[in-house]
């Protein structure tokens, strides 16, 4: 099925290769290419509308990736036994490579175009990160720089995912930068927020390790607005970026708000993760729907609080006006949503289940409940789901008269964060904060004070690591062009001939490898859960990938019109024959219309959206008129 029509140029009749349109530059030199032909150029680096809209279209993966991570290149190498190699893929964009092995938020493989439908199931991505790290042969990986030194000194506030990029990158770059941290250690919501059991902490050091070594110097136990003022650090600065995250707690403002047994979550996980303890009573209820509504729940559990599940008599119960007794001992996650709502992975939802932690959905919190001043049940109300919001999950929208209360005893708060400005001084508020203490910019890098930027969840509100670190890499970007005065690194799409993608057939019916996790009878705080692939496992799952970054293509001046390669080909739409394929102004494809007869046939044309890569057509075709390119995407210096 053709996109929809856009009023734009078209080209059709005959074999289309014989005419030539100069659509870009390679090396610096001009190159003659058809005007059908994908990309601008026939190899070299390019930098068009259309290479980037190739990118896009082709490689899913990393269009879905926040940081544009190389991940078919990565999969290749892991496959091919070089995870040194993938290592440093990875490091390239992403930064910390083995904490997002483990913790990302994978919205790369909800992208996976082997897991379209008909095609099985998502390359476990994340996992083939994680074992990447595993078995690279380097204690630390170090990142050749950019530039040399630039004299420039920048200052950053937070040590967390996103102060922690924009000081790799700004280093890369040849600045001098100072990273302040009011915690005692670096790592952010890394330390703070995630259990142990989810993210070892020897893995957070050692990659926070690579960025020190860099010559990034980590201030610990310095807390801005406290031990310095904003306005220092501007004035003594040549750039500030306030990269603080989300430490505002969200406590839900309903009656019985002021009772005891009622915290938030990241405060109840940032005591476990310091102190290895807090305390949780024998009725834990969760409320929330997240990451950190899992890990509350999850590390609750460790705590002491067993487990049971609620069933169907139980849920009967649950009348109008009924007040309800949660069985003693017992740990459970109350969401207002559905579990397609939920913004976590599915393997979150899997260790939920296999923790035994009962999960609760189409409820909202109404009121607490105290006795003797501690909180004593609380009263939800059931719901049902409208139109969605802003952030594209569907509504809650609460039944009428469907109110009903639970006994409790602790309450933990998964309700989201936001920004702390409070520690900004007055002299800098007006350009910085809205009246309602909210950070001015709209999740924008600049701010109205031109020495000053902000980066990550500060910026744009709570967010995944991943967000965090794409956002921050952009905030570098921006930090250096304001202080040289020009746009030093540019983006540029490489095109390199090959002759064959080193796969097969037969890899595309290799099932989804699980990741081995410890038994449930071994499971504590520090222990962590998946255990990773060993290396033969590593290379078994990441040959799946059909390896997008490969640009198979018909060679228009050699294709003779034969049917032989649609005969082959392994998707109904991967290759088309076509009528007219109408492009933009700026030779992007918008729009074609398929033949309904063999005389209006003008081109034979792939379909590279829905190509697998499989080689079927390349290895039919008796002209020899398909060809293979890798296309990458790069960042490099604008000038030499």
């Amino acid at each position: 099925m053709s996109p929809p029509k856009t009023p734009s140029k078209h080209i059709g009749g005959g074999l289309l290769g014989k005419v030539k349109d100069l659509l870009g530059l390679s090396g610096g030199k001009q190159t003659l290419i058809s005007p059908t032909a994908s990309l601008s150029v026939r190899t070299g680096k390019a930098a068009g509308a259309k290479d980037f809209q190739w990118l896009e279209k082709n490689i899913p993966c990393q269009k879905a990736c926040p940081a544009s991570t190389d991940i078919p290149a990565y999969l290749t190498a892991v496959h091919e036994g070089d995870h040194d190699a993938a290592y440093r893929i990875n490091l390239r964009d992403n930064i910390f490579p083995a904490v997002l092995g483990r913790v990302c938020s994978r919205p790369c493989e909800a992208a996976c175009r082997h897991g379209w439908e008909g095609l099985g199931e998502p390359v476990s991505i994340c996992f083939s990160k994680r074992s990447a790290a595993d078995f690279k042969n380097q204690d630390l990986v170090l990142m050749e720089p950019w530039f040399g030194s630039s004299g420039k000194t920048i200052a950053i506030v937070g040590a967390g995912p996103a102060g922690l990029t924009a000081a790799r990158n700004l280093a890369l770059l040849g600045h001098r930068v100072t990273v302040y941290e009011k915690h005692d250690k670096p790592g952010g919501m890394m330390n703070q927020g995630i259990p142990a059991f989810r993210l070892p902490r020897e893995t957070i050091e050692k990659e926070i390790a690579q960025i020190a070594a860099l010559g990034v110097d980590i201030v610990c136990n310095t807390e801005i607005g406290k031990t310095i003022q904003l306005a220092e650090l501007t004035t003594n600065n040549d750039a500030v970026i306030m990269a603080a995250g989300t430490l505002l707690p969200n406590m839900l403002n309903l009656p019985g708000k002021e009772l005891d047994g009622i915290r938030h979550g990241l405060d109840f996980l940032l005591e476990v993760n310091q102190t290895g303890s807090a305390k949780v009573g024998e009725r834990v209820i969760v409320i929330g729907g997240g990451f950190t509504a899992m890990d509350c729940a999850r590390t609750a559990r460790r705590l002491g609080a067993t487990t049971v599940q609620l069933d169907e008599e139980w849920h009967q119960k649950a009348l109008p006006g009924s007040i309800l007794r949660i069985p003693k001992d017992l740990v459970n996650v109350w969401y207002r949503r559905s579990v397609d709502e939920m913004p976590i992975t599915p393997g979150e939802l899997d260790e939920l289940e296999n923790e035994h932690i009962p999960l609760e959905c189409m409820v909202s919190p109404k009121a607490y409940i105290g006795k003797n001043g501690h909180v004593a049940a609380m009263q939800f109300i059931r719901t049902e789901l409208g139109e969605p919001d802003a952030s594209g999950r569907r509504q809650p929208i609460e039944i009428t008269g469907s109110e009903f209360e639970i006994e409790v005893d602790t309450v933990l708060l998964a309700t989201s964060q936001f920004p702390d400005t409070s520690w900004i001084d007055e002299s800098l508020a007006p350009a910085l904060t809205k009246e309602n203490g909210w950070l001015k910019g709209d999740g924008k890098h600049a701010t109205e004070h031109k020495k000053i930027f902000a980066a990550g969840d500060f910026a744009e509100g709570a967010n995944s690591l991943i967000q965090a670190i794409a956002h921050a890499k952009a905030c570098a970007r921006k930090v250096d062009t304001f202080l040289m005065g020009e746009e030093r690194l540019k983006d540029v799409v490489v095109i390199e001939d090959v002759k064959k993608t080193g796969r097969k057939r037969e890899m595309d019916w290799v099932g989804q490898q699980k990741m081995p996790t410890t038994p449930l009878t071994h499971r504590d705080l520090p222990t962590e859960v998946e255990l990773g692939y060993d290396e033969q496992l590593s290379v078994t799952e990441a040959q799946r990938c059909y390896r997008c970054h490969y640009k198979f293509e018909i060679d228009q001046d050699k294709c003779i019109l034969c049917d032989v390669c649609i005969k082959a080909r392994a998707r109904p739409e991967c290759i088309l024959q076509l009528k007219e394929l109408r492009h933009d102004d700026e030779g992007r494809v918008v729009s074609w219309e398929v033949a309904d007869t063999p005389h209006d046939i003008k081109m034979i044309w792939i379909n590279e959206e829905e190509c697998i890569r499989c080689n079927a057509c390349l290895e039919v075709c008796p002209a020899y008129a398909i060809t293979i390119q890798k296309v990458s995407l790069a960042t490099e210096p604008a000038c030499p």
